[in-house]
């Protein structure tokens, strides 16, 4: 399965466009590394804990779409696009959304 940003695949043509296909993920930040980012923004640096959540809640996301997509009987999702919001009271929880188009392809 080929998940891509830009609106075609090089050496293949769309033969049928099959629809919006979206993944979601949505990951709590607790306590502790609450504690440590709050020190990193103070002190300066980069928080690897935050860096590992989100990189965790995009990669559920993509295979989250992945899949859908795969139910839907695609090759490819194309136009992919991830959008990241906090949520939640205290905006204590991450959500990654990916969208794109689920396609079928042929060689070009």
């Amino acid at each position: 399965m080929i998940l891509t940003t830009t609106n075609f695949i090089e050496g293949k043509k769309v033969s049928q466009y099959l629809g919006i296909v979206a993944g979601e993920a949505i990951i709590g930040a607790n306590l502790f590394k609450d504690v440590f980012a709050t020190i990193t923004d103070v002190v300066g640096g980069r928080s690897s804990s935050y860096e590992k959540v989100l990189v965790e809640a995009k990669d559920n996301a993509l295979q989250e779409l992945e899949m859908r997509a795969k139910n839907m009987g695609a090759d490819a999702v194309i136009a992919v696009d991830l959008d990241y919001e906090t949520i939640g009271s205290s905006g204590s929880m991450l959500m990654v959304s990916a969208n794109g188009t689920a396609v079928k392809l042929t060689d070009a």
